[in-house]
C-alpha cells in the first residue's frame, strides 16, 4: 500500500523507508514540513509493522510525585514550586510507604517516581524512598529520577554520576525515565529551562546509566518555542547515542501543556503536531523499537489514532500524576486495563501487557 507514495512529494523518503535505510536531517526537516499527514502516517506505520509486528504494550503502573520543591522553577513548569509557596509538599517515608501499601492490591508491576530538585533532601532520603517501596513491592520494577534529577543528587552528595547509579541501584532503583530532555538547543533551552541541565549532561547520564547496565526512555517536548531543525536535531543527537550504547527502550514525545507556566501565552498543541511528532519519530529513530504515545499528555483518542502512527505502546494506568495536570492537562488521572484493550482491538492490534523491560506478561490474542 505504501509504495504509491514513491512517486509522490515524499517519494525519496519513501524509498528509502521501504529499503530499511536511514533517514537523513534533511528528510526529518521536509516530513516536518509536509502537509501530507497520511503520507507520513502510512511510512511510519510500515515501518512500525517491520519493527515490531502488530504487537501494542502498556503497562499496569502507578507513579509517585515525591515533591513538587525545586530549585530551577523552569519556565516550562507548573509543577515546581519554592518551599515557601502554597501547595509546596515533600513526602515522608512513611507517605510513600502508605502508597506503596496502596498499590500491593492492584497488581502494578511498575512504580514510576519523579519529584523536584529539593535542596533540602539529602542522598539517604532517596536511597531510603527506594528500599521502602522495594521491601513493600519486592517485586515491583522501580523506574525513578530522570537525568536532571541523577545529575542533582549527584551534586548534592558529592558522589559521581556512577556512584549515584550504583548506590540508587543498591537501594533498588531499575531503569531511569526519560524526563528532563525538553529540547536540546540551548539557544531554546535557555527560553524554556533556563537553569536546567544542557544536552551534552542529559546524554551524558543516560550514556553513563547505559554502560553501567541500566535501561532507560528517552523524551522530547515539542509545541513550545521550537523549530523544526530543533525536533529532528534533537531526534539525531538520541539516534547517535543509541547507536553507541543501544540502551533506550522507548521513545515518548511529550506535547507541552502551557496553562501555569511563564509560557502561558502559547497555544496547545493540535491533534496534527501530535501525530506528526510520533509518526516522524518512528521514521528517524530507527534504532528505537518502541514509540510511546503517553496518553496523559495527547488525550486517549489520540493516542489511539496515533496506533497507525507509528506508536506502539501506550503507556500505563497511571494512577496519579501531577507534573501534566497542574500544566493543564485534562485527561484522567487512571485508565483501567479494560481501556487499553478496547482501544488497541478496536484498532486491529494485539494488545499485550508488559513490564518495564517489555517482558511480556501477558497477550490478549
Amino acid at each position: 500500500m505504501v509504495h504509491y507514495l514513491e512517486q509522490g512529494p515524499l517519494g525519496d523518503i519513501a524509498r528509502k523507508v521501504l529499503a530499511g535505510e536511514r533517514l537523513s536531517r534533511d528528510d526529518g526537516i521536509k516530513l516536518w514540513e509536509s502537509d501530507d499527514l497520511l503520507a507520513i502516517g502510512l511510512l511510519s506505520d510500515y515501518a512500525r509493522q517491520q519493527k515490531v509486528g502488530d504487537n501494542v504494550f502498556f503497562i499496569n503502573n502507578t507513579h509517585i510525585n515525591h515533591t513538587n520543591i525545586c530549585r530551577n522553577l523552569c519556565e516550562l513548569c507548573a509543577f515546581g514550586k519554592k518551599p515557601s509557596d502554597h501547595g509546596a509538599y515533600t513526602l515522608s517515608i512513611d507517605e510513600i510507604a502508605s502508597k506503596a501499601e496502596k498499590a500491593q492490591s492492584l497488581g502494578v508491576t511498575e512504580v514510576h517516581i519523579v519529584g523536584g530538585l529539593n535542596e533540602n533532601l539529602p542522598f539517604k532520603y532517596y536511597e531510603e524512598m527506594l528500599r521502602t517501596v522495594k521491601e513493600i513491592l519486592p517485586g515491583v520494577h522501580l523506574q525513578a529520577f530522570d537525568a536532571v534529577e541523577i545529575d542533582f543528587i549527584s551534586e548534592t552528595s558529592g558522589l559521581s554520576l556512577e556512584e549515584v547509579l550504583l548506590r540508587l541501584r543498591d537501594a533498588g532503583l531499575g531503569s531511569l525515565p526519560g524526563g528532563g530532555a525538553e529540547i536540546f538547543n540551548p539557544t531554546v533551552r535557555d527560553r524554556i529551562c533556563s537553569k536546567k541541565i544542557g544536552a551534552g549532561r542529559w546524554l551524558e547520564v543516560h550514556e553513563t546509566a547505559h554502560r553501567l547496565g541500566f535501561r532507560s526512555n528517552a523524551t522530547m517536548l515539542y509545541g513550545h518555542v521550537e523549530g523544526i531543525e530543533d525536533r529532528v536535531d534533537h531526534l539525531l543527537a538520541l539516534r547517535e547515542l543509541q547507536d553507541r550504547t543501544g540502551g533506550f527502550m522507548s521513545f515518548i514525545p511529550l506535547a507541552f501543556h502551557p496553562r501555569n507556566t511563564a509560557l502561558e501565552h502559547l497555544p496547545k498543541t493540535t491533534g496534527m503536531m501530535d501525530l506528526k511528532a510520533l509518526a516522524i519519530a518512528r521514521l528517524m529513530l530507527d534504532n528505537f523499537d518502541h514509540i510511546k504515545a503517553f496518553w496523559i499528555m495527547t488525550t486517549p483518542k489520540v493516542a489511539q489514532v496515533a496506533l497507525s502512527f507509528g506508536v506502539d505502546d501506550l503507556d500505563g494506568t497511571v494512577r496519579e500524576e501531577r507534573i501534566a495536570h497542574d500544566a493543564g492537562a485534562e485527561t484522567a488521572q487512571y485508565q483501567p486495563a479494560d481501556t487499553f484493550l478496547r482501544m488497541i482491538r478496536e484498532a486491529g492490534r494485539t494488545p499485550v501487557e508488559r513490564d518495564t523491560l517489555y517482558n511480556v506478561i501477558r497477550r490478549y490474542d
